[in-house]
């Protein structure tokens, strides 16, 4: 029972990195928007094309995250990543802790 209590202790904490790494990419993504950088730059390809895809489906269910001309999209992805972290992953590592004491 250990060795599955380790492997879901690791995948919490793998979830939990790439959650916040995630959160990290979202934040640059958006404070980039401001500037207007020089779209041909790879990092800022790089940025776009991992941050796009989810904040256009969030524009497409959410038709209110535009406010005065203020994309609210990362705000709403932060908060769902927030709340994965806090109630999923952290469930997952709560899950095999009592694995690991009841076994």
């Amino acid at each position: 029972m250990f060795v599955l209590a380790n492997i879901l202790g690791a995948a919490a904490k793998i979830l939990s990195s790439v959650t916040f790494i995630y959160t990290w990419i979202i934040i640059i993504s958006a404070l980039l928007s401001w500037v207007r950088p020089d779209p041909y730059n790879p990092i800022v390809r790089t940025l776009r094309a991992l941050t796009e895809p989810v904040q256009w489906r969030v524009r497409k269910w959410l038709p209110f995250v535009y406010i005065n001309g203020l994309d609210l999209s990362p705000l709403v992805i932060i908060l769902f990543l927030q709340f994965f972290d806090y109630a999923v992953v952290a469930s997952l590592a709560e899950l095999a802790v009592r694995m690991r004491v009841g076994g």
